[in-house]
């Protein structure tokens, strides 16, 4: 169990560094993904195949296909957060995706008919509240109003990831995980053979960086976070699962030197206080809407 704990401390950690990681790439946001997504995958496929895991996907061809929109929703939301991050920054973009499990949380009772009670309502107050006093200084100072955009568009379409994965039940564990990443790979390529072609120019110190997004942050740490989160219990990965935007935040502020207002202080607070809850403490069960790379 302590080892667990471990594991999917790391692994939060590993997550939260990732803007870290890609600040240091000199290639465009759907570049750095397209690495992201090839390396992490692999690494995946790799794992699968030697840990002897049997494949189930084909036994369930409609959640197969909730998968592979599952992993399309994720490239895409990997490409607006990245953009995010070069525009606008770690700090703020990070709070900004996280606010994907709450938008979950709010359409659950549309989608899933899930009650959505009065605690989990204000906590979605309190998010939509913490987001604006993030962005309202922004777009009151006529600032990268793309960089927003972006923001939100992360955290909208990881909302559209969340809900098909969820809904393919009898596909998970690292069969889930190797396939979502997979089907993000693809999405991703094409996308880049649209804008492009596969012609990346890239310089050597980049190198070693896009080798730790791709292997350690995306890889090892999909690894470590898929092997530990069925040995812990659920509240506690729930509540845990909030180390990775403060350690975004904490780690852009130590390496990058990024500098939040008061004001977006306020916000951060109100995002993460918001969703933990509205989303941890009242939510026990719902524990794959944690599902996060």
């Amino acid at each position: 169990m302590k080892f667990s704990y471990v594991k999917y401390i790391f692994a939060l950690l590993l997550f939260g560094s990732n803007g870290i990681v890609a600040s240091f790439i000199n290639l465009s946001s759907y570049e750095i993904v397209f690495f992201r997504t090839l390396i992490g995958s692999l690494f995946l496929i790799s794992i699968s195949f030697i840990a002897g895991g049997r494949l189930t996907f084909y036994k369930h061809k409609k959640q197969f296909l909730y998968v592979v929109i599952s992993g399309a929703a994720m490239g895409t939301s990997w490409i607006f957060l990245y953009e995010a991050y070069q525009q606008i920054g770690i700090s703020v973009a990070s709070l900004e995706y996280y606010c994907g499990p709450v938008i979950v949380m709010a359409l659950s009772p549309i989608i899933f008919k899930e009650k959505l009670s009065f605690t989990k309502g204000l906590g979605f107050v309190i998010v939509v509240c913490g987001l604006f006093l993030i962005n309202g200084y922004t777009i009151g100072e006529q600032k990268n109003l793309w960089g927003l955009f972006c923001g939100l568009m992360s955290a909208l379409v990881y909302a559209v990831m969340v809900i098909f994965n969820k809904k393919a039940l009898d596909i998970k564990g690292l069969e889930n995980s190797m396939l979502q990443l997979l089907f993000s790979f693809i999405t991703v390529a094409v996308f880049v053979c649209l804008k492009q072609g596969f012609v990346i120019k890239t310089n050597i110190s980049s190198l070693p960086f896009i080798l730790i997004l791709g292997l350690c942050n995306t890889g090892i740490g999909c690894y470590l976070y898929f092997s530990s989160i069925g040995k812990l219990p659920i509240q506690t990965v729930a509540i845990l699962g909030y180390i990775e935007p403060l350690s975004a935040v904490i780690f852009s502020v130590i390496f990058l030197k990024e500098v939040m207002t008061f004001t977006q202080a306020i916000g951060a607070l109100l995002i993460i206080g918001g969703a933990v809850l509205g989303e941890c403490i009242f939510n026990k069960s719902n524990y794959r809407c944690k599902r996060r790379l």
